[in-house]
């Protein structure tokens, strides 16, 4: 795990757990966010917090909750998530729609960029895009992401953007 949280200027990113059922839930039950990310029953969301702690203890990566810094306010989550039906690992991220337009999702996702280069071996992540979630486009071209193909998770169209590893930079 990444120290238990990544840092970055106004935010805080922590490993999701069970303890986040009510934030995970009222985050996914707003039309505006599970129009393109879907929505969960408390025990639904039980159920994917296991799974995604599951993956923390397993993998060593996962989403994370985003909180304000200055407030510890939940906000959204992001993060690494494994995709068994690819096996490729995809940077996502959802925010409460109250704070959409702050820039906070693009942050977020950094970060969880950064970090997952740093730490895990890929060569590339992805970002699976529903058709019609602009916002979320733009936020992966600003990551650097481009188109890669079309697929279908859970039986709906994706465009799976990617971006590669960094070219290291030689020594000096």
């Amino acid at each position: 795990m990444f120290g238990r949280v990544i840092e970055t200027e106004r935010l805080l990113l922590r490993p999701l757990d069970v303890s986040d059922v009510d934030v995970f839930v009222e985050l996914h039950i707003d039309p505006k966010v599970n129009r393109f990310v879907g929505s969960f029953s408390r025990q639904q969301a039980l159920e994917r917090l296991t799974a995604i702690q599951r993956q923390w203890d397993e993998r060593g990566h996962g989403l994370c909750a985003i909180e304000l810094k200055s407030s510890g306010e939940f906000i959204g989550r992001s993060g690494l998530q494994y995709w068994e039906p690819f096996d490729e690992v995809e940077l996502g991220w959802a925010l409460r729609a109250d704070h959409w337009g702050h820039g906070y999702a693009t942050e977020a996702a950094q970060a969880c960029l950064d970090w997952g280069f740093a730490t895990l071996d890929d060569e590339y992540f992805t970002a699976l895009m529903r058709p019609g979630n602009e916002a979320s486009v733009r936020v992966a071209e600003r990551l650097g992401f481009a188109p890669r193909r079309e697929d279908h998770l859970q039986g709906r169209p994706v465009t799976v953007y990617a971006v590669d590893r960094p070219a290291k930079l030689p020594a000096t």
